[in-house]
């Protein structure tokens, strides 16, 4: 009797295995923990590149064109070829499948009002995200005299007389590296704007066609 008394004590008093049970119990909970971690991480960062790629492709948009004795040119060949620069600066997130583009003209129309119009729009991707702010053509065959800028109610750009403005709307799916439940739904949204620098020439169609070239429109 004495000695199962004993036996039971010692198997009361012991406690090595206590550590390896609650170690076991919450390990589901830390690697959740850990995979909620690196996941958000991970959306911080995509959508940081998101942003930068916006604003780069609005500062280049700027930029591009060839230069006469009077005014820069715009062609169609030179839009793809920004486009393309865009999805190498994204590299590894397949931005063709996964994004959109939207890259937008903002002009002054010069006929009566001489109110904001959406000279020529061109896309890129295969995201279905619409434009949120106007389609070519927005202000001078629709909505003239109404159309009043691009962007959210209370922060419209507007361009200048002369001075395109341009705008770019960007939308990208989200692809997790663990699981999707730890980020928000839906797709990452950023938007850009600059001014054109130089004396663009906004006649005609604004892009100028090039033979064997196909348009990325929208």
């Amino acid at each position: 009797m004495l000695e199962r008394l004993r036996l039971q004590s010692t198997f009361v008093q012991d406690q090595s295995g206590i550590a390896i049970t609650e170690f076991a119990i919450c390990l589901p909970l830390l690697l959740l923990m850990i995979s909620a971690g690196i996941e958000l991480t991970n959306f911080v960062m995509v959508r940081q590149q998101v942003s930068q790629l916006a604003l780069q492709v609005a500062d280049n948009a700027t930029r591009i064109g060839t230069q006469t004795s009077v005014q820069t040119q715009v062609n169609e060949k030179q839009v793809n070829d920004l486009f393309q620069g865009a999805n190498l600066q994204a590299t590894g997130m397949d931005f063709q499948r996964n994004g959109r583009i939207i890259l937008s003209s903002l002009e002054v129309d010069e006929d009566p009002p001489k109110g904001q119009y959406i000279h020529w729009q061109r896309c890129y991707g295969s995201l279905a995200y619409p434009s949120s702010y106007g389609v070519e053509g927005d202000g001078k065959k629709t909505n003239k005299g109404s159309f009043t800028g691009m962007g959210p109610t209370g922060g419209k750009v507007t361009a200048l007389p002369g001075i395109p403005a341009i705008f770019v709307q960007i939308g990208y799916q989200y692809q997790p590296i663990i699981t999707s439940r730890f980020v928000p739904t839906g797709p990452i949204t950023e938007t850009a704007t600059m001014l054109v620098r130089d004396s663009r020439d906004t006649s005609g169609p604004g892009i100028n066609p090039v033979a064997g070239v196909t348009p990325s429109t929208c």
